[in-house]
């Protein structure tokens, strides 16, 4: 394929991107929301628990995750099995890193709340140029998870 097609090719695939909001707090799923509308980008739901984000999954192709919700702290395990069993590319985004700090097999990497909007510009970019084949800098916010170790 040539170049400029695939790079066309990318853009358009980079567009489709749908998100899916896994956070228990309204205000907070609102803001990242809003901030992935403003990239152009498609909100696949928003849900506070397990049950539900997983109801979501087949609509999403990035997902963001909170640790802790509205059914306890969740949140690795749902990131863990949206990466691994429905192929979609997971962030977590907590106030309690540590919570995840060994890393969880599957998912992409952790931003610590509070996080600025531009972070989540930033990091939704990485999360589709790693989907996509893309080269994009890791924004220095995101820690990213060692794929090879577990």
């Amino acid at each position: 394929m040539p170049t400029h097609v695939m790079r066309r090719w990318l853009a358009s695939e980079a567009m489709n991107q749908r998100v899916l909001i896994v956070e228990d707090e309204f205000l907070i799923a609102l803001d990242v929301a809003e901030t992935i509308e403003n990239m152009g980008l498609k909100v696949a739901g928003f849900a506070a628990a397990r049950q539900h984000a997983l109801a979501l999954a087949a609509y999403a192709d990035i997902a963001i995750v909170d640790v802790n919700l509205s059914d306890g702290r969740t949140g690795p395990e749902i990131g863990r099995e949206l990466a691994e069993q429905y192929g979609v590319t997971v962030i977590f985004m907590t106030a309690n890193p540590e919570d995840v700090e060994d890393g969880v097999k599957g998912p992409l990497g952790v931003l610590t709340k509070p996080v600025m909007p531009e972070v989540v510009e930033k990091t939704i970019d990485y999360a589709i140029a790693s989907r996509l084949g893309g080269m994009v800098a890791v924004p220095r916010e995101l820690r990213v998870f060692r794929q090879d170790s577990h």
